[in-house]
């Protein structure tokens, strides 16, 4: 079984949330069983899609850039070394005013699954 994995053969893609992630470990792997890690990557100016998990808690952990939080109808400003905690079933999305990529850890229990993400209209939260 695999214990360690390097970023750079974790192959980037973009979610339906239009993120870029690198699957850093995950059950379709073979490495895991219960939870995912994954480098998530927002462009200057854009915002995620909003949407909600209904099975998976995440955590998003910020390491380069800031970024503005949308969750739940909340909305606050996040920087390097926060740590966001995105409960099942909570509406949200991340918008990046910076000049630089956001780039975040996502941790999911359980693993992220296309399938239990569920894109939201985003009239009435998130964006810039």
């Amino acid at each position: 079984m695999t214990v360690i994995r390097q970023r750079q053969d974790a192959k980037p893609f973009t979610t339906l949330d239009g993120s870029t992630i690198r699957e850093l470990m995950h059950p379709s792997g073979g490495t895991v069983r219960a939870q995912s890690l994954a480098e998530a990557s927002v462009a200057p100016g854009a915002t995620t899609t909003l949407h909600l998990h209904r099975r998976t808690e995440e955590l998003y952990h910020i390491l380069a850039g800031t970024g503005r939080m949308h969750l739940d109808g909340e909305s606050f400003d996040v920087q390097v070394g926060d740590t966001v905690l995105i409960p099942p079933g909570t509406p949200h999305c991340i918008h990046n005013p910076g000049a630089a990529d956001l780039v975040f850890l996502c941790c999911c229990a359980p693993a992220y699954d296309d399938e239990d993400t569920f894109l939201l209209d985003s009239g009435n939260d998130g964006g810039g």
